[in-house]
């Protein structure tokens, strides 16, 4: 079993969630994080872009996106790409 470096997106439920303390609370609940910044998407919304590393099991992109989704303030997680570390 290996590592894989998963890039996530993750939407706040509304553009009055404070981005900077939903950053905080995601370092303080999840592991394994190795870069974070907020990506402008349009009329006032923007998105939290996360990439980290976990290990390669099966059903590890469920489990990530089902561990971010209980950090109030987010909407909803989506992994945009996962890949194999060499």
């Amino acid at each position: 079993m290996g590592e894989v470096v998963v890039i996530l997106k993750i939407m706040p439920e509304s553009p009055e969630v404070d981005l900077e303390k939903l950053q905080a609370d995601i370092r303080a609940t999840v592991a394994g994080i190795e870069d974070m910044k907020i990506e402008p998407i349009g009329f006032g919304l923007s998105a939290i872009k996360i990439a980290m590393i976990t290990e390669d099991d099966e059903g590890a992109g469920d489990k990530i996106e089902a561990l971010f989704s209980q950090i109030p303030g987010i909407d909803r997680a989506e992994i945009e790409s996962l890949n194999r570390l060499l």
